[in-house]
């Protein structure tokens, strides 16, 4: 039972870490990655579906994303999906290719994004200490049901505290790595 618990709190500890990581990849850097274009939705004959699904979306060059849509007819709103998103980019038609040049950051937005970025972090971190709560709660519970000795108990919850501080330490690097790109010109 015990290690059952251990590894829920573990799987779910990774889902938030997962879910941290995934959130960083949408903060955008100076750099182009196909990633940013992912949330961006386009009207596809009535339903909408993410831009990947409608085109092919590559790096043209380290500051330049390419989408090219499968269909002529979803060219215009394919850019205009892109445009209206909330990354504040600007895409251009060329021939049947659309260019989205990333804009360089400012100084003022990179330190808007890293009060973003330690913001996400912490929510992260939010996460985990509850799931280490509710770990601990549930060891309580069986302790006060007599289903596991005291002892156990114990080396239980030192085991779900050592869990929580090593996916918290990872959280904090992977906030210190996204702070470097963001600072990076």
């Amino acid at each position: 039972m015990i290690q059952e618990l251990k590894k829920t709190a573990e799987h779910k500890m990774q889902r938030s870490l997962e879910a941290l990581k995934a959130d960083l990849a949408k903060v955008r850097t100076g750099r182009a990655h196909t990633g940013l274009l992912d949330h961006v939705q386009v009207d596809y004959y009535g339903s909408l579906v993410p831009v990947n699904q409608v085109a092919n979306v590559t790096l043209v060059d380290s500051r330049t994303i390419g989408v090219q849509p499968w269909e002529k007819n979803m060219l215009q709103k394919v850019e205009k999906a892109i445009r209206d998103s909330d990354l504040g980019l600007n895409p251009a038609s060329q021939g049947d290719l659309i260019r989205v040049p990333m804009p360089a950051l400012t100084e003022e937005r990179r330190k808007e994004l890293i009060k973003v970025v330690k913001q996400e972090g912490e929510t992260a971190k939010v996460a985990i200490r509850n799931l280490r709560r509710d770990a601990n709660t549930h060891l309580k519970d069986a302790l006060k049901k007599h289903e596991i000795p005291e002892d156990d108990e114990r080396r239980a919850q030192d085991d779900v505290q050592k869990l929580t501080d090593k996916y918290i330490a990872e959280v904090d690097k992977m906030l210190a790595q996204k702070e470097a790109e963001l600072m990076q010109v």
